[in-house]
């Protein structure tokens, strides 16, 4: 039976106070439509078709072609949006999702076993439901003996018993596709907001005897509906949760998880060490038994086997085995560490290569550069990679010595097993086992420090 999705994502968001689209905010790296299309994506639905409004154009701009998309001109309600989808699937046989975009915590899983219960029950519709502890403001669920659904209550039309009920409306819903657009037919504007509500359909179905089920989640938490900023901060709290377990079961350690972020994208291997600090954004890949942290950001980078990385960002680099980085170091994009590499304190590499065994251990700055194997870069070396016009290239070879203080002038290059004095400014080709100086001939002066010192004294009382 086919399986479809419509996904609500034409609202405004007025309450979130913002130029970005409402869908369009992020939790844990992602927007939040984002989550609920690659959910979907996970439970394998055979189409999904995203209703646009405001915005409509960023939208679709994040999620290209990966979905369909009909446009609700005018915002009118729940039900005059979907009815939006009749078009495209009106006419289709099977089960259709009807999902907000901004529940991002709904889980594959839960989605699943609605979707087992409809189908086994034969029901017409399937409320996705979750009890409260406090389920003030939600519309209530309300069942008949036989625990089907019989009716839903909106807050302002509670009596006392069914104020009382603690289990509500979660807003998403699997319906039998036809009878869904049949009903929404007769769902009328009939209110106080003048608008076509999807609820209308459940009591539709329920009057014509159809099977009507609720299913109420295990996790209330995946329930949330983001309409403000404070519940896209409890958003991302309970996601970061999430994700932080599903990480420590699978064999990471995390030594404070209240204090690690890491975003839905990321990959990390067996017997990793999180310290406190850590950030891990994007499409980050860990290997196994690194150390990471504390205070560490690591965005777009793959990490493999046996690292360690100190209180360092890395954006877009590569960082091969058993190399170390830290603490204080920078690796901007383009940046590739190879294996058993340091990389030391306040060093600097972009859009750089670094051979097995190389050492930049404090205090440099690599750019543009592609160094050998078993190369040390001393403190204080540069590689003058920028003309004001052009960025050029500098080549180091095996086993080269680079000094502390030197200026590697680009392009330029240093042979293998060259050694270049400290101090120097290297401008031309240093061949390969040749040692390089180019400094000035130091000249010292007898006592003519002294004889500075009294003129400028002499200079300071003329002045008093």
């Amino acid at each position: 039976m086919k399986l479809m999705a419509i996904v609500l994502a034409a609202g405004q968001g007025k309450r979130m106070k913002s130029k970005l689209y409402k869908v369009l905010h992020p939790v844990v790296g992602k927007p939040m439509v984002g989550h609920v299309v690659d959910t979907l994506q996970d439970i394998e639905v055979d189409q999904t078709l995203v209703i646009v409004g405001y915005g409509a154009e960023a939208v679709q701009a994040y999620l290209g072609e990966r979905v369909a998309y009909a446009l609700q001109k005018e915002q009118l309600g729940t039900g005059h949006a979907v009815l939006q989808a009749k078009e495209a699937l009106g006419a289709e046989e099977g089960l259709t999702i009807v999902i907000c975009g901004d529940t991002p915590l709904i889980s594959a899983a839960t989605l699943k076993s609605m979707i087992e219960l409809h189908r086994q029950s034969g029901a017409s519709a399937t409320i996705l439901t979750a009890k409260l502890d406090d389920p003030h403001g939600y519309g209530r669920i309300i069942r008949g003996e036989d625990g089907r659904v019989t009716r839903i209550v909106e807050q302002k039309d509670c009596n006392a018993e069914e104020a009382a009920v603690q289990e509500i409306n979660t807003g998403t819903y699997i319906f039998n596709n036809r009878k869904l657009f049949h009903a929404l037919a007769s769902v009328t504007n009939q209110n106080v907001q003048n608008e076509y509500y999807l609820t209308d359909v459940i009591g539709i179905l329920t009057a014509a005897s159809d099977v009507v089920q609720g299913y109420c989640m295990a996790n209330s938490a995946e329930s949330i509906g983001v309409n403000d900023r404070v519940a896209l901060a409890e958003a991302e709290r309970l996601f970061k949760e999430r994700i932080n377990r599903q990480h420590m079961l699978n064999g990471v350690t995390i030594i404070d998880p209240s204090n690690t972020y890491i975003e839905s994208g990321v990959t990390i291997g067996l017997d990793t060490v999180l310290l406190p600090g850590t950030i891990l954004r994007g499409s980050t890949a860990i290997g196994d038994n690194c150390t990471i942290g504390p205070q560490s950001e690591i965005i777009d980078s793959t990490i493999h086997d046996e690292v360690t990385i100190k209180q360092s960002i890395l954006q877009d680099a590569f960082v091969d085995d058993g190399a170390s980085v830290g603490p204080f170091a920078y690796l901007r994009p383009g940046a590739n560490i190879g294996k058993n590499v340091k990389i030391g304190d306040f060093v600097e590499i972009k859009n750089a290569t670094l051979g097995e065994g190389t050492k930049v251990s404090h205090l440099s700055y690599v750019g543009d550069a592609m160094v050998g194997s078993n190369v040390n870069i001393g403190c204080g070396a540069i590689t003058v990679n920028y003309d004001g016009f052009n960025k050029s290239l500098t080549e180091i070879g095996d086993d080269a010595f680079v000094g502390s203080n030197v200026n590697l002038i680009a392009p330029v290059k240093i042979g293998k097993g060259a050694y270049v004095v400290a101090g120097s400014t290297i401008t031309h080709a240093v061949d390969d086992g040749d040692l390089a100086i180019a400094r000035e001939r130091q000249s010292n002066k007898p006592g003519y420090a002294d004889k500075i010192k009294a003129r400028m004294k002499a200079k300071k009382n003329s002045k008093q």
